[in-house]
């Protein structure tokens, strides 16, 4: 039994994972039939999944550790011979290198040579343990420390970060070599780029791409990119077009003429030129066809048809990005590719989807050490929580979006976590709150939002801006709104344009118009719950001129909008409104609320909440005289005499209905 142990432990040496090993293999290297491995497991040593054996408790792999140095190689030796009948050589090769005892550089060479063959075949972490291996019997210092770096690359893709540091940290960075030294920085700039202040990532990435450039091309553009994504995710656009730009050349033969084009036109959209960005961004998009394989192209793709406002292409892309790297790896793309689809998703208007690839995307960059990724899953969740209606959900969400990015500086996480929160107020009329949280991100100055979400959050803020008083910040807003929604990258701005131009309209005339206008700009592209949006404001807008029976349909449609979409909060404040119309049909109170008025109501709803009368007046957009004479009338009618004994009443009534 102890021998089958041994095995077991010397097997999944083989793949840093820590997974179960094949059955057969070990069985057969062990000479033993199902009866040696019944015994183990009857034990509780091991258990057999799909034919692959487990260890039962993962401190059993030190019995290889704790075993000596000839029974040791002995089990290596035993392994090697089982895998010699197979198809690859990788597994016979690391165990028999596992086995060697003298000084063995020309097997240690053959291993090597076999994990930078190994392409799909293996795992990234099989390659990993493979190359650490060889750089034991590598022939001198340069040779250990290069492989060592290969080990830590390939522990970082299989998403074993602390694997992949420690590795790093046993090749060191004092070689000789600017090649290899340019190569651990890289791994480690990326490391930091998942799990790590961004605004470091960055210098380390821009440092291993000129250590690169003369001896490996390849890699130190790899490092241009990454250091790329690390100035998109600080929000600092001028470092973002400077890193691309950093040593571009027109497309030549044998060149990736897709990345030129991905390079170009990214730069030129930041640059302000988004007519000169949209066609060779169009061209990466156009090229995301059912040959494309390698997820880094696919996830580009994604990434461009965003930038252009093609969202339906952007899904297509990023969901094949995703089956390919759990197809076939590597594993650290998993979550990013959950990110890219889950904003995709929520872009589109399609929360559901959004929450379920963002919860999966959580889950597994939690689980792969990707901090700065799990932030921004963390603040999709609350983004979609605030549509659907659960502000302990965004409170949840956004706090530990906000914790990582206020240590790693990510700024497009911090961004989206403040949407959320001021979302979540709209949904519950706490317009002041919104404005507050908002004003300063879609504004110019040293606090404002991420480039890329910024505009994306203007339609809330001036929401919330108009109906508060702050036209003229709503009016500034809007001018940028407008002059971005020219540039296509949202089908949804322009309809979202008219709707905030008929808020801030002061002729009525103009106002219908405009709001009409806006429907009929939500026709040409999909998404309940902005269209909804859309009529619960212009159906508030028609109670307000004394048009009860016009209102009644657009918040109908409003309702609707907001229950098919999920969107429970929005949907409480459209059945409000239709209550506030007199629609007898718009879920009923309960109990002592069912003597009070429509209008009555919503403000004994608001108190109850913990809003004073100014807010009140300004989420119902009435006076505040008008707020105290209904409170008043409140209090007489329902037989209270405070502000805490209504909300206990208010409280004890809504639990009897169904009212959201």
């Amino acid at each position: 039994m102890g021998d089958l142990l041994l095995l077991v432990a010397a097997e999944r040496e083989r793949d840093a994972t820590g997974g179960g090993v094949d059955a057969a293999v070990v069985l057969g290297a062990a000479g033993a039939g199902a009866g040696a491995f019944d015994a183990a497991e009857a034990a509780g040593l091991l258990r057999l999944v799909q034919g692959r054996i487990h260890l039962a408790d993962p401190r059993l792999a030190h019995a290889l550790h704790t075993a000596g140095p000839a029974r040791r190689r002995a089990a290596h030796r035993l392994l090697a011979d089982a895998h010699a009948g197979g198809p690859r050589a990788l597994p016979v090769l690391f165990h028999r290198a596992s086995a060697a005892v003298a000084p063995a550089v020309v097997l240690g060479d053959a291993l090597a040579a076999a994990a930078a063959m190994a392409g799909g075949a293996a795992t990234h972490a099989e390659r990993s343990a493979a190359w650490a291996r060889s750089a034991e019997l590598a022939a001198d210092a340069g040779s250990r420390a290069a492989r060592l770096v290969e080990a830590a690359e390939q522990a970082r893709l299989a998403g074993l970060p602390h694997r992949a540091r420690e590795l790093l940290a046993r090749a060191g960075y004092e070689t000789p070599r600017d090649a290899v030294r340019g190569a651990a920085l890289l791994v480690s700039g990326l490391l930091a780029l998942q799990d790590g202040p961004v605004t470091d990532a960055r210098e380390v990435l821009l440092l291993a791409a000129e250590l690169l450039a003369p001896a490996d091309a390849r890699r130190a553009l790899a490092a241009r990119l990454a250091a790329v994504e690390a100035c998109w995710a600080m929000g600092d656009a001028a470092a973002c077009v400077e890193a691309l730009d950093l040593d571009l050349e027109p497309a030549r033969p044998g060149s990736d003429r897709l990345l030129t084009a991905y390079r170009t036109g990214l730069s030129a959209v930041m640059r302000g030129r988004p007519d000169s960005g949209r066609r060779p961004l169009r061209e990466v998009v156009d090229a995301a066809g059912p040959a494309a394989c390698a997820p880094e192209t696919l996830l580009r793709a994604g990434g461009a048809a965003l930038v252009v406002g093609d969202l339906t292409a952007a899904a297509r892309a990023n969901s094949r990005a995703l089956a390919v790297a759990r197809a076939r790896g590597p594993y650290v793309l998993v979550a990013p590719a959950l990110e890219r689809l889950a904003y995709g998703e929520l872009r589109a208007g399609r929360h559901a989807r959004a929450r379920a690839h963002a919860e999966d995307g959580l889950r597994t960059a939690l689980g792969a050490g990707q901090d700065n990724l799990a932030a921004h899953h963390h603040a999709i969740l609350a983004l979609v929580a605030s549509v659907e209606g659960s502000p302990e959900a965004v409170a949840e969400h956004a706090a530990a979006a906000e914790r990582v990015a206020a240590a790693h500086g990510l700024a497009q996480a911090a961004t989206l976590a403040q949407w959320a929160r001021a979302r979540a107020d709209l949904a519950r009329g706490r317009l002041p709150e919104a404005a507050a949280r908002l004003g300063p991100l879609v504004a110019d100055g040293p606090r404002r939002g991420h480039f890329a979400v910024r505009m994306l959050a203007v339609p809330c803020f001036v929401e919330a801006a108009a109906r508060t008083g702050r036209t003229e910040a709503a009016r500034s807003a809007v001018d940028a709104f407008a002059h971005w929604s020219e540039r296509g990258s949202d089908p949804q701005a322009p309809a979202q344009l008219a709707r905030c131009k008929a808020l801030l309209s002061v002729e009525p005339e103009e106002c219908e118009k405009l709001f009409a206008a806006a429907l009929a700009r939500h026709d040409e592209a999909a998404g309940d719950f902005e269209r909804g949006r859309t009529q619960l404001l212009y159906g508030a807008w028609l109670r307000r001129r004394r048009r009860p029976g016009e209102a009644r349909v657009r918040l109908r449609d409003a309702l609707v909008s907001f229950e098919r979409g999920g969107a429970l909060g929005w949907a409480a404040q459209a059945s409000a409104e239709l209550r506030a119309t007199g629609d007898t049909g718009a879920g009923q109170p309960a109990g002592a609320l069912a003597l009070l008025t429509p209008q009555q109501l919503r403000i004994a709803r608001c108190v109850a909440e913990g809003a004073t009368n100014r807010e009140v007046a300004l989420r119902l957009s009435v006076s505040t005289r008008t707020v105290d004479h209904h409170l008043r009338n409140v209090f007489a009618a329902l037989g209270v005499r405070s502000r805490v004994e209504l909300s206990r009443l208010v409280d004890r009534a809504e639990k009897t209905t169904a009212h959201p």
